[in-house]
């Protein structure tokens, strides 16, 4: 591939201040099982080059599945016309030594076992017995398992010598039940929708206490049909990090995207309660708020060694003992808002633009283990797994729920509740952060469905947190 990236930008004829051309090759297994029977089983690919062409101060794009010389020379003209056009009415003039700078390097996803390692037949038989394995008793009415496969290859080359391969692979399972007893019905899954996404190979599907995890999530789900609804009050609120994972997600990661700041994304997904002049400034939460922007965390889901545009990952805090210091923002959006941001430009695919998303976002640990921060709490609940969500477009004002929860009294967890969710508001509840557990406590998760962008654009983001306490919240049930 290098060869003909490198001919191709030699051979490509236009009067551009600077040219890059990302190729991207994918090729995804997915296998659905639903009740013990197989749903569906499925594989696609797709290869196509991005051409970003710099004119004038301007970015112009266009997209070929074609290697073809003149095809990609059509595409090339293609952008150039849309940015020389684009430059005459132009908010931000770029330059290609600061937003567009040379890089060579590579990132290569790790793994123990490769994707071929089981037939698509031996994946389901897996799947299948987990469904069977789920229905403890009658009273589970369905049962859900899948699990999908991409691997991914990435080449980046540019008109002034950047040269970046990268390879990616991604691993993730699904499974849950339903239960029901007449009008009560329950669901429990595995740490949420698709939570057990990871970049890595099928050592991740087999792991050790896989039989084990999975009798309990159906146990558990039974178990939520008697069990009393929420309480309805203001109590001390601990999040497991599985829910952990959509908190930092939505009142952290979207809200301090740069392109959302300045209003990219106002049309679509929204706005942001932050302002530019807060960086450096905006107290987001209390002291023991520790959130990295961190892509060099083996086998997160969101890791890699460059963005879309070449620009080098590195661990970064976006926000330092409760203080805000960083955005999310790739370098053409920390040029135009003049606020500092980190390497997060990305694209779903070879024909969409990169743009600032969401990539591993965690929560740094603190102190104590499980045990230490629930006997530390006179008064609480518990709640484990998201089910629901709601946040509006500045995400500023939100309300979660749960599929588990537990009461606490006294330092113990004691009964089991169900429909637990809670409100708040993003500073509100970020300051109110009180305890964060140990690395003991700390687990990873992530998403392949965070969209964004018009056309919309679903991309794969991870988010890595310990338990958490959170003082005075507002909780309440899903009872009458």
């Amino acid at each position: 591939m290098w060869s003909e990236l490198t001919k191709a930008i030699a051979q490509i004829n236009i009067p551009a201040d600077w040219l890059g051309i990302r190729v991207v090759k994918e090729t995804s297994y997915t296998c659905h099982v639903r009740d013990g029977i197989p749903q569906s089983n499925g594989k696609s690919s797709t290869m196509g080059f991005m051409l970003e062409v710099m004119v004038n101060g301007c970015i112009g794009y266009a997209a070929t599945n074609s290697l073809a010389t003149q095809d990609l020379q059509a595409a090339a003209q293609k952008a150039y016309t849309q940015a020389l056009a684009a430059s005459e009415w132009w908010i931000h003039p770029f330059k290609a030594q600061s937003e567009r700078p040379k890089v060579v390097g590579q990132y290569i996803s790790p793994f123990l076992q490769p994707f071929d390692a089981l037939s698509p037949g031996e994946i389901n038989d897996l799947l299948v017995r987990v469904c069977h394995t789920l229905r403890i008793s009658e009273q589970i009415v369905q049962t859900l398992a899948n699990a999908t496969t991409s691997e991914r290859e990435t080449w980046f080359v540019s008109s002034n010598g950047s040269e970046v391969y990268q390879k990616f692979m991604f691993f993730g399972t699904h499974y849950g039940a339903t239960a029901q007893d007449g009008a009560v019905v329950q669901q429990r899954t595995n740490n949420g929708w698709q939570a057990n996404s990871y970049q890595g190979g099928l050592e991740l599907f087999q792991e050790e206490d896989l039989w084990v995890r999975v009798q309990e999530i159906g146990e558990q789900a039974v178990e939520l049909l008697t069990a009393e609804e929420c309480p309805t009050t203001r109590t001390s609120l601990v999040l497991a990090p599985d829910q952990m994972m959509l908190q930092i997600h939505e009142s952290v990661g979207h809200p301090v995207e740069i392109d959302r700041i300045l209003g990219d994304e106002r049309n679509y997904a929204g706005g942001s309660f932050v302002n530019k002049s807060d960086f450096g400034t905006l107290v987001y939460g209390s002291p023991r708020m520790n959130i990295t922007f961190d892509p060099t965390v083996l086998g997160e889901f969101a890791s890699y060694g460059f963005d879309d545009t070449g620009a080098v990952a590195t661990r970064e805090y976006l926000i330092k003992e409760g203080l805000l210091l960083k955005g999310l923002g790739s370098l053409e959006s920390q040029a135009r808002a003049g606020v500092p941001g980190v390497a997060c430009a990305r694209a779903c695919s070879w024909n969409r633009p990169a743009i600032d998303r969401i990539g591993n976002l965690n929560l740094e640990p603190g102190e104590g283990s499980f045990e230490e921060i629930i006997a530390g709490i006179e008064h609480g609940v518990y709640m484990e797994s998201n089910r629901s969500w709601s946040i509006d477009d500045r995400r500023y004002k939100f309300q979660f729920g749960c599929e588990y929860a537990k009461l606490i009294s006294d330092g113990k967890l004691t009964k089991t509740l169900r429909n637990p969710n809670y409100r708040a508001t993003t500073p509100e509840f970020w300051h109110s952060l009180i305890k964060v557990g140990n690395s003991s406590t700390w687990e990873m998760y992530g998403t392949p469905y965070c969209g964004k962008g018009e056309p919309n654009q679903a991309i794969w983001v991870g988010h890595g947190s310990p338990i958490c306490v959170f003082a005075n919240v507002e909780v309440f049930g899903g009872g009458t």
